[in-house]
């Protein structure tokens, strides 16, 4: 079992370059947040392959809210099916800790603005309700981003309404949670075939979720804004009859990239 530990999470996350919260999670800076925003799946998914990061996408899921951009810090948990003995150790912790409720309340108690609850439930969608209306509203007031469950959820209708929050789930049931105990908390996570630490960045999108490691943040932005300024050149270029659809969409000649490279810095600068 693992629950929160401070030093844990930062020896997990060891490769972060940015500062951290109180409990340990990579604070990626907001600004950061604000640009990836702007940045699409596939562009983060292939910065992410070329550094060999081949498990950080996971497609296929019902998009609750598929006109939303979902950005922020992960907040990484875990379900086990239910063994008593584990079930009494974890809700002994969560008394010790002045939680209330049920197990998923306890990791919704912990959100801030700009974290995304992310949470392993293995798939099950019946009894595998993490959240409905009531609990997706405390979601939505903490965090202001959403939630990634590989399980179930359930008032779908009221979950719907909610401002403020994208949701990416398995399914829809009308059953309560019953019959798991939370195993891990801000602990590596397995989403499908995506491996999440706490503190990761997550991009979703009508594309599916991705998984952003904070010490590559900065380039997935970086490289999405280089991408997004050539098409806006090349576009350009090609309405005023300089280059042909072509050329601008194919390799690009030494003269082309001089012609860009000049036109960048000029855009820069101003």
């Amino acid at each position: 079992m693992w629950l929160n530990r401070y030093e844990d999470i930062v020896h997990l996350t060891r490769l972060n370059p940015f500062e951290r919260f109180p409990d340990g999670r990579p604070r990626v800076p907001d600004e950061l947040l604000r640009r990836m925003k702007l940045v699409t799946v596939e562009e983060a998914w292939g910065v992410l392959k070329g550094h060999g990061y081949k498990f950080q996408y996971e497609g296929n899921w019902l998009n609750v809210h598929p006109e939303r951009v979902l950005v922020g810090r992960a907040v990484t948990a875990s379900y086990v099916h239910t063994r008593p003995d584990l079930h009494a150790v974890v809700q002994e912790w969560g008394t010790e800790q002045g939680r209330i409720g049920l197990h998923n309340s306890f990791v919704i108690d912990t959100l801030v603005e700009g974290d995304v609850i992310v949470v392993d439930l293995f798939g099950k969608v019946k009894e595998g309700t993490f959240a409905g209306d009531n609990l997706g509203t405390a979601i939505a007031n903490r965090s202001k981003t959403g939630m990634v469950i590989h399980g179930g959820i359930r008032d779908l209708a009221g979950l719907q309404k909610i401002p403020d929050i994208s949701i990416f789930v398995r399914g829809v049931d009308a059953s309560g949670i019953a019959d798991v105990t939370l195993n891990c908390m801000n602990g590596a996570v397995r989403i499908g075939e995506a491996t999440v630490l706490p503190g990761d960045v997550v991009l979703g999108s009508c594309s599916g979720v991705v998984f952003i490691p904070p010490h590559l943040v900065q380039e997935v932005v970086e490289r999405s804004e280089k991408i997004r300024c050539e098409d806006e050149w090349g576009q350009m270029r090609i309405r005023e009859g300089k280059y042909t659809s072509g050329e601008v969409d194919g390799n690009w000649t030494d003269e082309m990239r001089a012609d860009f490279a000049v036109w960048f810095e000029q855009r820069q600068s101003k």
